[in-house]
């Protein structure tokens, strides 16, 4: 009986041990939606960079046109935006019904590691888009992006690192296709946050 008691201590330690070491308020939810916000977003853009009469055919004039790479930034950001407030919103609630703090000493750590990629990932793209090489933009923020998923994994769920190793697997297949950059962005942020995001709420969150 002393031994099961034993057992059961050492268990619910090593159970706080982790949830101290790691980030565990990530919603599920949050990477459902933030997929189908970029699958909005790749829609627009599509209806911006290709003819419509002829498939995925470019529309030479829109991709050196300022106002429409203007415009294809400006849907950039704003999913961004969508998808990082969805995620604080739901990781925050999810955090308050579970009684822990969402900024803690793992939360840091996730944010510094997958940070540093993002954020070099985030300057390259803009230096992409001022020297006019537009065909290696979707490539490059699918790779920093599972670069960075990769980094910040150890202080989250296991399931985040290969959410990272296949969108980089998918940038490099974009870097091999030009002109097909669109659909794969569309698959890397899109569905592939659609299933992980499923997978993620039916594994940690539903009936939590």
């Amino acid at each position: 009986m002393k031994e099961k008691d034993l057992m059961a201590e050492l268990s619910s330690i090593r159970s706080l041990m982790e949830r101290s070491a790691k980030f565990i308020s990530l919603h599920g939810l949050s990477g459902v939606l933030a997929g189908i916000y970029a699958l909005i977003g790749a829609y627009i853009g599509y209806r911006l960079v290709y003819r419509t009469d002829n498939g995925m055919t470019y529309d030479n004039y829109s991709l050196h046109d300022q106002e429409t790479i203007s415009k294809l930034v400006v849907v950039a950001v704003l999913v961004l935006i969508l998808s990082i407030t969805t995620a604080v919103v739901l990781s925050a609630r999810k955090a308050q019904q579970r009684h822990q703090k969402i900024w803690n000493t793992a939360s840091k750590a996730l944010l510094l590691n997958a940070g540093i990629p993002l954020l070099t990932g985030g300057l390259l793209i803009l230096i992409l888009l001022y020297r006019g090489y537009f065909g290696v933009i979707a490539p490059a923020c699918l790779i920093f992006y599972g670069l960075a998923l990769i980094s910040g994994s150890h202080y989250t769920f296991n399931d985040v690192k290969w959410l990272g190793i296949l969108q980089v697997i998918l940038g490099l297949f974009a870097a091999m296709m030009p002109g097909y950059g669109l659909l794969f962005w569309a698959g890397g942020f899109g569905i592939l946050h659609i299933i992980y995001g499923s997978v993620m709420y039916a594994k940690y969150d539903r009936a939590k």
